[in-house]
């Protein structure tokens, strides 16, 4: 960041004025510095929600909303999710720079090595009642690797952040899976080294002892390319928890456990779960047009999920090539009939057309894809986000390792603007 120029805020009310740095990042809006304003003016900002406010400065993801650009570590996500791998991603935004051959092949062998985990933490599912949601036995999980693992947690040291980075993504894939077959009373698969990542997880998922399961590429593509759309989206609620999580010097299976607690909810990563209820309360290509008024009626609480999106004002990239993917699934399954998916696909014809949809730039987002999908790969739909939790780690750690790395680095104290009693005396119990 450079310091181009400077604003000057003045206070009309005491007619002091106060300059503030500008800072210009290599592309996106400057930012005002206020680091200074309470010091120089007494104030501090008020800004529910950060939707003005940089937290932070980052080099790992970039997003334009306005022109639906998603770039990371400044590649486009089109390019990315075309002709790379999940773990080729993870080399990226861990290390700013995709992998050569050797670098990728050294990378993955780490990642392999590391995909079992410890025996001793499969006794814990058994804490779980069988219908507990899935993302509720993850958050306990992935907590208690730290109790395992506490042989890498100096946040200072760069092999032990780089050996838990290692430990996350290898385990977090075999975690998952073992919440869905401990909730469907299944046996755990254990990990095989000669699959890739994602093969991996299939197997682990949808694999038993009693036959071998077949991959099917197409498939396996697919679920790849939903965790590179997954893999960041610069500083969302849950990575944004993660980094102040982080701040405090918490080791990192506790941060991202943070973050995993922060994507289940259903603003977050809750939306392609969403997403098929709807279409389940939908029911049928006829009522369609009943729900779209619904949706459009003001004072109706009915809303099409899946539809327009927080930071992007015009079509979210993710859904472009996830829209592909979901029409190559339901391609080679041969489900284009399958009552659901009709509904679906007819629920995105009306959406692409419609007046008022594409007015208020209401388009199909990456989650209204990504549940089909997930749905057409035989994945339940408690499990949606936890799949979303498993592509998102890597970005969660990071942000995580950036943050620890910066030398501008605080711990999180966010202000407020308090509302409440002024200062008051306590009365006796009996005068009360």
């Amino acid at each position: 960041m450079t310091d181009s120029h400077s604003v000057t805020l003045t206070n009309k009310t005491t007619e002091k004025s106060f300059d503030m740095p500008v800072l210009s990042g290599t592309i996106g809006p400057d930012v005002v510095d206020i680091r200074t304003l309470q010091a120089q003016s007494g104030m501090f900002t008020y800004d529910p929600g950060f939707i003005s406010t940089a937290s932070c400065s980052s080099s790992i993801t970039y997003i334009d909303g306005d022109e639906g650009v998603l770039l990371y570590r400044g590649y486009p996500i089109e390019q990315l999710a075309e002709q790379c791998t999940f773990l080729e991603v993870c080399y990226l935004l861990l290390n700013g720079e995709l992998p050569d051959k050797k670098q990728l092949d050294s990378f993955t062998r780490n990642i392999t090595m590391h995909t079992m985990v410890h025996d001793q933490l499969t006794n814990f599912f058994k804490g779980f009642r069988r219908d507990a949601h899935p993302m509720a036995v993850m958050v306990g999980i992935v907590g208690a690797l730290s109790a395992f693992y506490h042989d890498s947690l100096d946040v200072k040291s760069k092999h032990d952040r780089d050996l838990s980075a290692l430990r996350l993504l290898a385990k977090v894939p075999t975690i998952v899976a073992m919440c869905h077959k401990y909730s469907s009373g299944l046996p755990f698969m254990y990990p095989k080294n000669k699959l890739t990542y994602v093969e991996n997880f299939m197997w682990m998922m949808h694999g038993t002892p009693c036959e071998d399961y077949q991959q099917n590429s197409v498939l396996v593509r697919a679920l790849e390319r939903i965790l590179i759309l997954h893999a960041d989206h610069e500083q969302n609620a849950s990575t944004s928890t993660v980094r102040l999580a982080g701040s405090s010097g918490a080791n990192p299976f506790a941060c991202i456990t943070a973050g995993i607690a922060c994507l289940w909810g259903a603003a977050h990563g809750g939306a392609n779960e969403a997403v098929l209820k709807m279409l389940e309360q939908i029911g049928d290509v006829s009522q369609i047009d009943t729900y779209i008024k619904r949706a459009k009626d003001k004072n109706d609480n009915f809303r099409l999920m899946g539809f327009g999106h927080r930071v992007y004002k015009n079509y979210d990239p993710r859904a472009k090539l996830m829209r592909e993917t979901c029409h190559e699934v339901l391609t080679e399954l041969g489900l284009h009939d399958d009552k659901l998916f009709k509904l679906a696909l007819e629920l995105e014809r009306i959406a692409l057309e419609d007046e008022y949809f594409v007015a208020k730039k209401l388009y199909p987002n990456v989650d209204f894809y990504s549940g089909i999908v997930l749905r057409a790969l035989g994945i339940p739909t408690n499990m949606f986000t936890a799949i979303f939790a498993m592509g998102r780690t890597v970005g969660w750690i990071a942000h995580w390792d950036e943050m620890i790395s910066d030398p501008e680095q605080k711990i999180g104290r966010p202000r407020q603007l308090y509302k409440g009693a002024v200062k008051r005396n306590v009365t006796p119990i009996s005068t009360r």
